[in-house]
């Protein structure tokens, strides 16, 4: 090719001899121009043919260099994090089967005693934290301290003629007493002598004859129709047929409240009218229960005020009148009390066990805004069991009551 350029260049007439001369000397200069293009590092003439093949090295050479950076990108891709995750749950997928088991029998017990501890913190906060700092800076174990320990409890809603009564077995035993854990622990077996000796809950009793029929009485705005839907929806689930009977026909959408648990209970229910006569109400409950086969019978009665003869009245009606269609019913009378009444749950309780006589007693809405003295004030004082307490608006928020359980929340 260089010879075919310097043919071109000198002419066809030269001759071959002058031709390949000038050819070596050409490729001399070029080597010679070429050598020091390199040294200085300057770019050749345009008359150079290496010029472009130079520029398309330099060019072809960082394209190239591009080419392994992306290499370690694909390097996160295969990080070993997802490799330990399906580990867990491989494990999450045998695990559960024990753990679900344990909290089937654990959680339930420990989730109500949790609440029932929340629902009574203002109470436990004065028998944990004062009682504490009675003893605190060595207090001699006198009667000032005593005078301020009767103090705390009846802020307690226990009571003045309880906590007196308390008081007087405490100081007997003061002798044996020297730090506040013993204090407590002979508080504990005192609140415990308060409640009433009789049964907390006999579900053979209602069994034994059928239909059980219960009849729900209290003031207005205790609770009393929410805490009889709950006991709908206990018995349901329990197996067993029950029939409510809407016997508040004074109230406004009282019959309406009913109907709402009783669907929700999967329930039967017998109504009248607005206005209608209660205690026809509840016969014709409990004659359809006895044609129907039904379990318990569930009566709902008119919210009123203890000191309201005419309508503490109305209940004895209800009562001669069940008993009439039945021999022996209502086989119980529940009354519901609001523990934020305090001690005027105690007169009310007096007056509806006057009147109708009581049989067992719930108490509501011990959630926190209460204090749980009253519970033990109440059994005391009515000498009645106490059935359920509420400590919350869920269905398992209504709590068989156990005394002991009860005492350990205040203190534990």
């Amino acid at each position: 090719m260089v010879f075919n350029f310097f043919k071109k260049k000198f002419g066809k007439n030269k001759k071959k001899e002058e031709v390949e001369k000038q050819i070596v000397e050409t490729e001399a200069e070029i080597k010679g121009e070429s050598g020091k293009a390199s040294e200085a590092d300057t770019i050749p003439g345009p008359d150079s043919p290496s010029q472009e093949a130079m520029e398309t090295d330099t060019q072809v050479v960082p394209e190239p260099e591009p080419v392994p950076e992306p290499e370690p990108e694909p390097e996160p891709e295969p990080e070993p994090e997802p490799e330990p995750e399906p580990e867990p749950k491989e494990a999450d997928q045998v695990d559960p089967v024990v753990s679900n088991a344990a909290d089937q029998t654990e959680a339930p017990d420990t989730g109500l005693f949790n609440k029932l501890k929340s629902g009574l913190s203002k109470t436990r906060k004065v028998l944990n934290t004062d009682i504490s700092q009675l003893f605190s800076g060595a207090i001699a174990i006198d009667d000032d301290l005593f005078d301020e320990l009767e103090e705390l409890l009846v802020t307690s809603d226990l009571g003045i003629d309880i906590s007196m009564d308390i008081m007087d077995r405490i100081r007997k035993k003061a002798k044996k007493l020297e730090t506040p854990e013993q204090l407590k622990g002979v508080l504990k077996e005192e609140l415990l002598n308060l409640f009433s000796s009789g049964p907390v809950f006999e579900p053979e009793e209602s069994q034994a004859q059928r239909p059980h029929v219960i009849m729900m009485v209290g003031v207005n705005g205790t609770g009393k129709t929410t805490t009889l839907g709950k006991l709908a929806m206990r018995y349901t689930q329990e197996g067993k047929k029950v029939l409510i009977a809407a016997a508040d026909t004074f109230r406004a959408a009282a019959i309406e409240q009913v109907e709402i648990w009783a669907e929700r209970a999967n329930a039967g229910i017998v109504r009248h009218k607005e206005g209608a006569d209660p205690a026809a109400v509840a016969y014709d409950a409990v004659e359809a229960a006895m044609a129907r086969n039904v379990d318990v019978v569930l009566i709902d009665t008119a919210g009123r005020l203890h000191t309201q003869k005419n309508l503490m009245e109305e209940l004895k009606k209800i009562k001669r009148s069940v008993n009439k269609k039945l021999k022996g019913a209502p086989h119980e009378v529940m009354m519901v009390i609001d523990a934020t009444t305090g001690q005027n749950a105690i007169s009310q309780a007096k007056i509806f066990n006057e009147a109708v006589g009581l049989t067992r007693i719930s108490i509501t809405k011990l959630d926190g805004t209460a204090k749980g003295g009253i519970v033990a004030a109440v059994s005391s004082i009515i000498d009645l069991p106490i059935a359920y307490i509420g400590v919350g608006e869920a269905i398992e928020d209504l709590q068989d009551f156990d005394p002991r359980r009860f005492v350990d929340a205040l203190f534990d």
